[in-house]
């Protein structure tokens, strides 16, 4: 299971940067969990082909979150948002402040998922 965790959060952030025929097939073995067989049926290759295409696409995304790291980011960013809640929940907190930082904090994590 953390494998295809990983490889979806891969391919949320960097996937784009793929070729459309590498999209393609990289969709159709993680998102829509068609078989290499089935995948290689249908894209008149070999079953060695798609393994890989989807495991030099892997190796390619991990190399720009090595570069770029945006969901090493991401976290850290959801992680900052949850300790400004954790802190406006605070009861040495006065409640306009706390009511600040709650927004802050759902704004942040709006624009994450944007």
């Amino acid at each position: 299971m953390e494998k295809i965790v990983e490889q979806g959060l891969l391919y949320d952030f960097y996937g784009s940067l793929l070729t459309g025929h590498q999209q393609k097939i990289y969709e159709q073995v993680v998102y829509d969990n068609l078989s290499l067989n089935e995948v290689a049926e249908t894209e008149g290759v070999s079953k060695q082909a798609v393994h890989d295409l989807v495991r030099r696409c892997t190796v390619i995304m991990r190399g720009y979150e090595n570069k770029l790291g945006m969901i090493r980011r991401f976290g850290k960013i959801r992680e900052s948002a949850d300790r400004l809640r954790q802190v406006a929940s605070s009861e040495e907190i006065p409640q306009a402040q706390a009511s600040v930082l709650r927004r802050i904090a759902d704004e942040i994590c709006t624009d994450l998922e944007t």
